[in-house]
């Protein structure tokens, strides 16, 4: 039980930051409300009129968030394997493989249904 008190003592604290960030921002933040700050900001661009219910949204975003995820968890589930490979064995390094290839597989189906494409 004495290896878990860390996990759990970080755990508390990430969520006590989290609980004060949120609960001190009303507090803290500037109240100098304008039009342009209650606009949507669209990266320097002149925002474009909306349709009333918000319209389409265009797929290609949340298709390159969720590969991020994909991505990112893989290199989450990489680290530790490389770091202890050498106590894991074969088993570990077969399991890896196959881990790697299925993701390399969900790489090409996208990159064959021109997903990676911003044209």
């Amino acid at each position: 039980m004495d290896l878990y008190v860390p996990i759990l003592v970080l755990a508390v604290l990430a969520g006590g930051f989290a609980v004060f960030s949120v609960a001190i921002a009303p507090f803290t933040g500037p109240k100098r409300w304008n039009r342009a700050k209650l606009d949507a900001y669209e990266c320097g661009i002149e925002p474009t009129p909306q349709p009333v219910g918000g319209g389409r949204f265009p797929l290609k975003y949340m298709i390159t968030a969720m590969l991020f995820i994909v991505f990112d968890i893989e290199i989450i589930f990489l680290y530790p394997w490389a770091v202890s490979f050498r106590q894991l064995g074969v088993f570990a390094l077969v399991e890896m493989v196959l881990f790697i290839v299925t993701v390399l597989v969900a790489y090409a189906y996208v990159w064959r249904r021109k997903g990676l494409e911003w044209d």
